[in-house]
């Protein structure tokens, strides 16, 4: 299999073509610096066998430059320790580092003096930046190489500068948003000018390998098309190699939900650049890999190695990945949280499950989401586990899903959990009810959704992801009235999609809800695939605790 054959990137040796993707993760600590949390969510990911980790985009030490809240961040010598620590613990799996290095630009969270700053003053994300003037983007290239000398002591591998995703160097690169009538803006020559200057900066004061993430292309109503992206990789000199995004402001960008294709962006690259080329978007599955490789020389997996930071260790035993099921839930929701997993409660959690063995027997009702997470977080410490469900089949509400973009993805899940619990020979008992009170743990759902109820007009004010399927099913029939808000629970990507299927299908939005809305459950937080398989994990680990204990 191409995927574990070795590459270089200008003499830096990736003992297979498995990448793990920068991803916002909100795990450092607040000026930046990292910590044991998120050096050991980084580091898991190195054990499970990616040869390669960039970091999430780390902020340059310059003004308005921070684009999140406890945001990765090279800005000082005294950071110096802790990332060593770092690029040493992903040195001990044969793996290698490179830092993601980015000024947020016009998406940047606004200075102490209000301001955000950009190539042009023009309306961009809800705002109209400042634009740069030649003195501040000296001060931003001396904060780009002041950064990339942090990061070589901090002994990592390499530099990848964020020219992806609607931030300040793709802004310079982007015709919608670079308006500029001097030597910065205009002709593509004149574009690139900015950031190769800070590509040439970097080359001058450090000697470990420098890329750069670009988008391909747009998916912004205004955006550019694939063929400027690969204009962009083709004329930029100076670098080792390009890694391919997309995306500026609108959705999907890279993250595109189950609505999307698998290798959305990669099946969109045309022609052969004269560099090494990094692909990422909907890389889910071994066949994805392979299609990608195809195409591209290392592959990039972002939300799969969330869901399964064993990816290619896994792959290479043989053994399917734990899937991503692309529902953008947990992962996108970092506005103030910090990286999780729906189908994955341990991504986060690294330091919160320490290994443990413990030899007995343990009893489980309920063969839905939460049983099968007990049932094989147990069975995988030693325990001997029997796992009753009073259906006919295990899966619980993940056998309720009716929507036919949402079953290719969903469905890999079922299959995951039903193969890894017969690999861990876990006794299941179907078709048989058992009380609390006759189990060491019942995991039988804390709570269920009721059906949409079946009439010629229905009127729904739900967030309830299973009342929002069953609506698009009903609506072949029935006339179906939805608010608003029933989609607040849905991320960017999801929301467009299954607004613009849902009122394909005939679905009515309406601004609020009137008496005819007697289908309302509405609930900030829903009981959901996260909550239930969290719960599996932390019930299973108290579990281990008592008995540990006595």
């Amino acid at each position: 299999m191409k995927a574990f054959e070795e590459f270089e990137i200008a003499g830096c040796r990736l003992k297979n073509r498995f990448v793990m993707a920068p991803m916002i993760s909100n795990l450092a600590d607040a000026d930046g610096s990292t910590n044991e949390v998120h050096t050991a969510y980084l580091n898991e990911r190195a054990m499970g066998g990616f040869s390669l980790i960039i970091t999430e985009y780390s902020f340059v030490p310059s003004r308005a430059s921070r684009g999140s809240v406890n945001q990765l961040s090279f800005a000082r010598h005294d950071q110096v320790g802790r990332f060593r620590r770092l690029s040493e613990r992903v040195h001990s799996s044969d793996s290698r580092i490179f830092a993601q290095l980015v000024h947020a630009g016009g998406k940047a969270i606004p200075g102490t003096d209000g301001v955000v700053l950009a190539p042009s003053s023009v309306p961009y994300n809800g705002r109209i930046p400042e634009e740069l003037n030649e003195e501040a983007m000296e001060e931003i290239r001396d904060a780009f190489v002041r950064s990339a000398k942090i990061v070589e002591m901090s002994n990592f591998d390499g530099i990848e500068l964020h020219g992806a995703h609607g931030y300040l160097l793709q802004e310079f690169m982007s015709p919608s948003l670079n308006r500029r009538d001097d030597r910065y803006g205009g002709s593509l020559e004149n574009m690139l000018r900015f950031p190769q200057e800070i590509i040439d900066a970097i080359r001058e004061e450090t000697s470990i390998p420098v890329g750069i993430r670009l988008s391909l292309y747009e998916d912004d109503p205004d955006g550019y098309p694939p063929e400027h992206g690969m204009k962009i990789a083709e004329n930029l000199r100076n670098i080792d190699y390009v890694h391919f995004s997309s995306g500026r402001n609108a959705p999907p960008g890279s993250s595109a939900s189950y609505y999307s294709s698998h290798n959305h962006i990669i099946s969109r690259i045309k022609g052969k650049l004269k560099i090494p080329v990094i692909g990422v978007g909907s890389v889910m599955t071994a066949q994805d890999v392979e299609d990608a490789l195809k195409v591209v020389d290392l592959v990039a997996l972002g939300r799969a190695a969330l869901s399964d930071p064993y990816f290619p260790k896994n792959l290479m035993a043989g053994r399917s990945p734990r899937p991503c099921i692309r529902c953008n839930q947990a992962c996108r929701d970092l506005s103030s949280g910090q990286v999780r997993c729906t189908v994955n409660p341990f991504t986060g959690n690294e330091l919160s499950f320490p290994g443990v063995w413990v030899d007995g027997e343990v009893t489980i009702a309920g063969g839905g989401v939460s049983g099968m997470e007990a049932a094989i977080y147990l069975a995988e410490r030693g325990f001997r586990v029997t796992l009753y469900e009073g259906s006919e089949r295990l899966g619980g509400q993940l056998n309720e899903i009716t929507d036919p973009d949402k079953q290719p993805d969903f469905s890999r899940l079922l299959d995951y959990y039903t193969e890894r619990i017969r690999e861990l020979g876990i006794n299941v008992i179907l078709g048989k009810t058992v009380e609390k009170q006759d189990v060491d743990l019942f995991m039988v759902p804390s709570r269920t959704y009721r059906d949409v109820d079946e009439d010629n007009e229905i009127f729904i004010d739900s967030n309830i992801y299973k009342h929002l399927d069953q609506a698009m099913k009903l609506a072949r029939v029935s006339r179906i009235y939805m608010t608003e808000r029933s989609l607040d629970s849905l991320d960017r990507h999801r929301k467009m999609e299954y607004r613009r299927r849902a009122m394909e299908n005939g679905i009515v939005f309406v601004a609020s809800p009137d008496e005819r809305f007697i289908m309302n459950s509405y609930e900030k937080r829903q009981y959901d695939i996260f909550q239930a398989s969290s719960r599996g994990i932390w019930e299973a680990k108290a579990f281990i605790e008592y008995r540990m204990r006595g």
